[in-house]
């Protein structure tokens, strides 16, 4: 019994294990920053307008901070995406979620999934994918072409290895 139940968490334990979140260089308080210096800005660029009695002009530079304010929530929204890659040996599971938290999964044998990569000679890598079965799934838009590059190697190791199979010991006798 204990030699099937080791077997078991050895074939259901990750060989490759991956979490891919878009990159975000702004934190919270830089954010809080930015957008206090460009509204500390525009109401002094703003005053002197107010002062000659041009006011529409408060409210329009008043509208570029909006903007500037949206454009950041969205970009932090689009933040919250996720794809989440783990193979085991005896599945390639790839599981997409949206920033609004909607999740989408694919589950593949690894024994039947190949991975196809693209190659730019400027821009490096392009395009990192899985395929199975004539159906092809693109893995690890969100990372630059070196990481994706590194991601790739990293992946092609794992499945290589998830094809060969687990390495058990022989059983003690």
């Amino acid at each position: 019994m204990s030699e099937r139940a080791s077997t078991d968490d050895i074939v259901d334990r990750p060989v490759f294990a991956a979490e891919i979140r878009p990159h975000r260089s702004l934190g919270p308080k830089g954010f809080a920053i930015v957008i206090g210096s460009f509204a500390a800005l525009n109401a002094l660029i703003s005053l002197p307008f107010f002062l000659m009695g041009a006011w529409p002009i408060v409210g329009f530079l008043g509208l570029d901070v909006l903007a500037l304010w949206l454009a950041f929530r969205f970009s932090f929204a689009q933040a919250r995406a996720c794809e989440q890659v783990v193979l085991t040996y005896v599945e390639l599971l790839v599981r997409k979620i949206s920033p609004r938290g909607a999740a989408r999964e694919w589950r593949f044998n690894p024994l039947w999934v190949r991975l196809e990569t693209e190659r730019d000679e400027d821009f490096g890598m392009t395009r990192v994918a899985v395929a199975a079965r004539g159906s092809s799934l693109d893995l690890a838009g969100a990372l630059s072409p070196d990481e994706r590059a590194d991601f790739a190697d990293a992946f092609g190791r794992a499945l290589a290895s998830a094809k060969a199979g687990p390495r058990l010991s022989a059983p003690e006798r």
